[in-house]
């Protein structure tokens, strides 16, 4: 028994071995495209994807943006905008008293009139945050902050772009080319405000280069973090994770504030961030995670607010950051992935369950991913469906191929087959036959069985015709006898019908005893069967009655049904013959508990050559249903065939 097991275990490990050599190699070659970062571009593009797609988040009361539009620039007819109008915009908001004020509007060169009021007010307000330009350009140049402020009130408006010019990650902190190292615009302000509420600015305790705000530890991104490989993970970066919805922040104009139009509860206590609104003034960022004025395209002093709030909202609410997998459970993730689509062929062999079993496999990482993501993890994805799909459709191809050439091998081996038997017969039995034929015509007065021996002769060579066009025919058609002929696509009780009478005008012995026939042909659901099941049933039913003609002896009583009996459909042919003597006394004995020892009796007696069964089992199989031979109490015998009338999944 352990050897059998064994053997068996054995087995199963070399047709895992064979049959998912090449769906590791995929899997190997998923994984190498993802190490060399072919894959990172879509891996990145399905980030930001998924990031739209979120339900949207309630405006962040927080953070207010104070913009100057075209019509400002119209209105003070110059551009840059004159100091004069920074410093009495920065003087009227701070009568509103905000915590911050972030000046996103480089002001490292004086632009008159109104510099030395613009430098008073800066020196005045120890809650405004100006901007620097700290990192190098391509020509090397950085952009100085305000002469006025000091270096606490300043953070640099850098960004980090990917290779398609969209930012999804945010500079918290950098060494300047002088070895300084500055902070941020978003995480200057983010202080400010959450030093009000007592939370301190520190350093990392899991990692000691992140920053930390309370308990909360902004996880810096590493150059293979999530779908990034070899990215430039310089400085202190963080995944930005900006807030969904098409209102993320309230916007008000510069106008709206020198008349007043506004509610001071909108600024008092809050972050206020000013910056250009305009698209001639270019100050313009990229990110697919965001739906702007122009596909991809924001203002820079939106992007500083979602960074700002991605900060505040972290510490203050418990606001999910983006954070990965380490390496080692990504890849894991890939490959558990792929062994499914592995699996998909060794477990379902229908190409239909696999294509549909696929669908849902695909279906499944995608939803998975994007709940992670609504929980704040970037988990591969596009790996993921590349192992799945792959695999399972290599696959899905691979069975359909193997079907149809096994179909064709079947039909290749059906009709040698066939030829194969004809000869033998045509060569002895036929050729005995004709001798027999031959000698029983020379008599002046013929054998009376004579009739029986010539349409023994038609009908043996009728049967090699009829055959050999059912094995070779893909036509709707099904030929009865040597005349008659039946549309398959005519419905199937009505093809049943024509079955039962065209058999029985057949010259067999015990169908002319029959005094009493009973038939029902009601219309049963074929929308789930193909025209070779119809065949099939129509000759199921004809070997069924066939069978009464040749040993149901001393039948007087026929019963045929074909109709739904609950959610199973039904072919029951019950005759009350005798059968042959050793089943007579079989059946004669009155039993009706049949255990299984009397089943194969019966099985055995009632159909000696078993091919009759054999067929009928196939058929049962193909059908998803059950074919039962057992006795027809007092007498007779009762041959069924059932199958359910719903369509069965993934047939």
């Amino acid at each position: 028994m352990k050897r059998d097991r064994w053997q068996a275990v054995k087995a199963g490990v070399t047709t895992w071995g064979r049959g998912g050599l090449p769906g590791v190699m995929v899997i190997v070659a998923v994984t190498i495209a993802r190490l060399t970062g072919a894959l990172q571009f879509w891996e990145l593009v399905t980030l930001d994807r998924f990031l739209r797609l979120r339900p949207p988040e309630p405006m962040d009361q927080r953070i207010v943006i104070v913009s100057i539009t075209e019509e400002d620039i119209q209105r003070a007819r110059t551009y840059p905008i004159p100091d004069r109008e920074i410093a009495d915009l920065l003087k009227r908001l701070q009568t509103y008293q905000p915590i911050a004020i972030g000046l996103d509007i480089v002001r490292d060169i004086p632009v008159e009139p109104g510099n030395a009021e613009l430098t008073s007010v800066f020196r005045s307000s120890k809650n405004a945050i100006g901007v620097e330009i700290a990192l190098p350009d391509r020509s090397g140049f950085t952009v100085a902050p305000p002469p006025a402020l000091p270096s606490e009130q300043v953070g640099f408006a850098d960004a980090v772009l990917d290779a398609d010019g969209y930012q999804r990650r945010g500079l918290l902190g950098a060494h300047n080319p002088q070895q300084e190292y500055r902070f941020s615009l978003a995480i200057r302000l983010a202080e400010r405000y959450l030093a009000a509420r007592g939370i301190e600015l520190g350093n990392g305790i899991r990692d000691p280069e992140a920053k930390r705000f309370g308990s909360i530890e902004l996880t810096r991104v590493q150059s293979n973090s999530g779908g990034y490989v070899g990215a430039d993970a310089g400085g202190n970066q963080v995944l930005l994770n900006v807030r969904s919805g098409t209102m993320p922040f309230r916007v008000l104009s510069l106008s709206q504030i020198k008349s007043g139009q506004v509610n001071p509860d909108w600024i008092r206590g809050k972050i206020v961030l000013i910056g250009m609104m305009s698209f001639s003034a270019k100050d313009l960022a990229s990110s697919g995670a965001i739906a702007g004025i122009n596909p991809g395209q924001i203002y820079g002093v939106e992007m500083q607010a979602h960074a700002t709030s991605q900060i505040v909202s972290a510490v203050l609410d418990g606001r999910s950051l983006l954070r990965v997998w380490a390496d080692a459970w990504e890849y894991l993730w890939i490959v558990a992935w792929g062994v499914l689509g592995i699996s998909l062929g060794r477990f379902l062999r229908s190409p239909w369950k696999i294509l549909i079993g696929l669908l849902i496999a695909s279906i499944s990482p995608i939803a998975l991913c994007y709940w992670l993501i609504l929980l704040g993890w970037w988990v591969p994805i596009v790996p993921v469906l590349l192992v799945l799909v792959l695999n399972g459709a290599g696959l899905t191809a691979a069975l359909f191929y193997r079907h149809e050439q096994e179909l064709r091998l079947r039909l290749e081996e059906r009709q040698f087959a066939i030829e194969q038997t004809f000869n033998a017969i045509h060569s002895g039995p036929l050729q005995t036959l004709v001798a027999i034929l031959r000698s029983a015509q020379e008599p002046a007065t013929p054998p009376p069985f004579l009739p029986e021996l010539q349409r023994l002769n038609q009908e043996l060579r009728a049967v090699y015709g009829s055959v050999q066009r059912d094995a070779i025919a893909d036509e709707p058609h099904l030929r009865m006898g040597s005349a008659i002929e039946l549309a398959l696509q005519a419905p199937l009780h009505e093809l049943l019908y024509k079955v039962y009478c065209n058999t029985l005008e057949q010259e067999l012995p015990y169908l002319k005893t029959l005094k009493f026939k009973i038939v029902q042909f009601d219309a049963l659901n074929t929308s789930h069967l193909r025209l070779e099941h119809k065949r099939g049933l129509c000759r199921f039913l004809e070997e069924a009655l066939c069978n009464v003609g040749k040993h149901a002896i001393e039948a007087t009583r026929l019963t045929v049904i074909c109709t739904q009996e609950g959610d199973r459909q039904v072919i029951r042919v019950a005759d009350n013959g005798r059968g042959n003597p050793s089943d007579a006394e079989a059946l004669s004995s009155g039993e009706t508990n049949w255990d299984r020892e009397t089943t194969q009796y019966l099985n055995s007696q009632l159909q000696p050559s078993g091919l009759g069964t054999q067929l009928a089992n196939n058929l049962a199989k193909q059908l998803g249903g059950t074919f039962r031979r057992y006795p027809n109490v007092p007498r007779g015998t009762v041959c069924e065939l059932t199958w359910s009338a719903k369509r069965r999944w993934f047939w």
